[in-house]
């Protein structure tokens, strides 16, 4: 049986003023996504992140924690954040799923237009990482599609 976070146990009218009608007034960045451990715990990760529509879009290494937790348990929670975590936004519960690799290039385009002069720094220095980690170098990715809950 799985464990529920309290944090989805939300009174209906709370939820309801939580959920953004759209999701392009998410301001900066910087996305924290909490997904939940089996014993109900969060772990908050960073993230960059594309807008459109209704949903958000992450990119993100296709074994990661994130990736297996959200598997387990489609629900996290979101929030506006700075580039270390610390949330600037109201959390708001959502729903993640992982897309197909059909989707990747799609989303590369939103992020790259997005964060097209962080991308100038950011290349150089994945570059020499793969450098350092040549197991890491060819790792594939996985394109997370986020959809706020309304109720």
């Amino acid at each position: 049986m799985p464990v529920r976070s309290p944090e989805w146990e939300i009174a209906p009218d709370r939820a309801a003023a939580s959920a953004p009608a759209d999701v392009e007034r998410i301001p900066g960045k910087y996305l924290s996504i909490t997904s939940f451990r089996r014993n109900g715990s969060g772990v908050a990760t960073p993230v960059w992140f594309a807008t459109e529509g209704d949903r958000l879009f992450v990119m993100t290494a296709l074994g990661s924690g994130k990736v297996r937790r959200i598997r387990r348990n489609p629900f996290v929670s979101i929030a506006a954040c700075s580039a270390r975590g610390r949330l600037r936004g109201e959390p708001m519960t959502a729903r993640a799923e992982i897309l197909s690799s059909t989707e990747e290039e799609h989303v590369k385009r939103l992020i790259a237009r997005k964060y097209r002069f962080d991308l100038l720094f950011i290349r150089p220095i994945r570059a020499l990482q793969g450098l350092f980690h040549p197991e890491r170098r060819h790792e594939a990715a996985a394109v997370l599609a986020i959809t706020p809950v309304s109720s």
